[in-house]
């Protein structure tokens, strides 16, 4: 008994972050050492039933679910029963929001954190949404503002600026279901940005000022972070596979193939490629494959990433959050291993760019060390910086009332 005992408190917990990509499906087991984690097994399998970031065929997603799951199960050699599930598409919708309260003049309790939170969140909000996550930025006592933990702080006003992220009922309802067929508790569902900023994002960047650029197959996430507090969300409808697509049509060739001569011979500035530089293309219907000019196939590349750029960047200028990326823009997520993308990045922001790969792991890091991991690692920290044991199943009828109320704490570790 007493070795079994032994055993036990030896074995970390288990977290288990299931990224649900358009193109992938990613499930990344941790074992908590500590106050740090392990990562002791990977699955990764193509993702089919998504488009966009969204569920649009339950049964094909499913199965995706399982295989991945199986595949993690096997190479960490445990069951797995629960996970954090990430969440993106162009259903996402972010807003700050400010909240006051009156104290009376005693001291801050974290009850009166909770109602200034909830004084923030009383916003009118469409019945077709539901709240995913609440994120406080900043609190002021008075007019004493700036402060990140008012606990035990005394004065006679609270006020406290959030940030609301908010998502389609219906989306949400669709990504926990799957899980639930496929055999898994969910955990949690986090914005897949959020998730990434976990694993790629130092405190100092987040302090500072920086943008997170999460390039998938299917959507564009941004999060941009000062002060350590998140200032402002956005998701773009346009990833990877519009890239893939461009190839697919303007080479005439099938879609398998235009994605592997994206990843081979990609580039976001085709005048970084020879002329002299040929590939072998295939065709479509039978007919013989061509030769081409590599620089043929980045110049049908470049206009797209461009104007994924482009858009960001005017997103970034209208929220007026430019300004607070101080230390510039941090860009992962598949699409970021396109190379010279960095190059064009730094050309279009006008800020410092760099390739975010997940960092302060350990385990099997030699695996997971890659921008298409970001987002699943991210789930495994978020789910080991979050309390435990929040598992919830769709037939529960307060589902979305206990993912709106799960948020208040996010930032902990910062305040």
């Amino acid at each position: 008994m007493r070795r079994k005992e032994q055993e036990e408190t030896e074995k970390g917990e288990i977290i288990v972050g299931l990224d649900i990509g358009t193109t992938k499906i990613c499930a990344v087991v941790g074992e908590v050492k500590g106050e740090n984690v392990d990562i002791i097994g990977v699955g990764l399998h193509p993702s089919v039933g998504l488009r966009k970031g969204v569920v649009v065929n339950i049964e094909s997603t499913v199965a995706s679910i399982r295989k991945a799951v199986e595949e993690a199960e096997l190479m960490a050699g445990c069951e797995i029963s629960s996970a954090y599930v990430g969440i993106a598409g162009s259903h996402i919708k972010g807003f700050n929001s400010h909240g006051i309260i009156a104290i009376k003049n005693r001291e801050i309790s974290q009850e009166d954190i909770d109602r200034v939170i909830d004084a923030a969140r009383a916003v009118a909000i469409p019945l077709d949404r539901e709240v995913i996550h609440i994120l406080p930025q900043e609190f002021m006592v008075d007019d004493q503002t700036g402060i990140q933990d008012p606990l035990g702080m005394t004065g006679v006003r609270l006020e406290a600026d959030v940030h609301i992220v908010t998502g389609a009922v219906t989306s949400a309802h669709n990504i926990v279901k799957c899980a639930n067929r496929a055999g898994l508790d969910v955990g949690d569902i986090v914005l897949e940005s959020l998730a990434s900023a976990e694993a790629v994002l130092s405190h100092e960047e987040m302090d500072l000022g920086v943008g997170l650029l999460d390039i998938g197959g299917g959507t564009t996430d941004l999060a941009i972070f000062s002060g350590g507090a998140i200032k402002h969300t956005f998701v773009l409808g346009l990833g990877g596979n519009n890239l893939t697509n461009d190839l697919a049509v303007g080479l005439r060739t099938p879609f398998k193939d235009a994605e592997r001569l994206k990843i081979n011979y990609g580039s976001a500035i085709a005048s970084m490629i020879g002329k002299d530089h040929t590939i072998e293309v295939p065709s479509v219907g039978g007919r013989r494959p061509r030769i081409l000019s590599q620089k043929t196939l980045c110049e049908i590349l470049e206009p797209r990433v461009e104007e994924m750029l482009i858009l960001v960047n005017q997103e970034m200028e209208k929220s007026s959050c430019k300004s607070l990326t101080t230390s510039g823009v941090v860009v992962t997520g598949g699409c970021s291993l396109l190379p010279n993308i960095v190059e064009m990045g730094e050309q279009i922001f006008d800020l410092p760019v760099r390739v975010g790969f997940p960092k302060d792991i350990g385990g099997l890091k030699g695996i997971v060390e890659s921008p298409i991991y970001a987002t699943a690692v991210g789930l495994v920290i978020f789910g080991m910086n979050n309390e435990a044991g929040r598992k919830f199943r769709i037939r529960d009828d307060k589902i979305f009332g206990r993912v709106a109320g799960r948020m208040k704490q996010w930032f902990n570790k910062i305040m």
